[in-house]
């Protein structure tokens, strides 16, 4: 069992370790737009580049609207609601 220093600089690792990849998402993310505002103005959803296919294309999904399946359909909403428990690890 670590004792409160190791426990402590373990937290603080989390936390360090927590805001590169937060700033690494959002280089990212900043990447990816670049190649999406390229591929807009080139008008297309493929491009080929050196050894990389990139595609950015529409993609369709059905989902419920539980909220209004709720609200039409309340009894069949309950019995087809599952409830489910999970942990939550959260630090601040």
């Amino acid at each position: 069992m670590m004792n409160t220093q190791e426990l402590a600089k373990k937290l603080h690792q989390i936390k360090e370790l927590q805001r590169m990849s937060e700033e690494l998402t959002a280089e990212l993310e900043a990447l990816k737009d670049e190649v999406k505002q390229t591929m807009t103005e080139q008008n297309t959803d493929t491009l080929v580049v050196d050894c990389f296919k990139v595609t950015w294309k529409p993609v369709t999904t059905n989902r419920i609207d539980t909220t209004s399946l709720k609200r039409e359909l309340p009894e069949v909403a309950e019995r087809y609601t599952k409830v489910s428990e999970s942990k939550r690890f959260t630090i601040n």
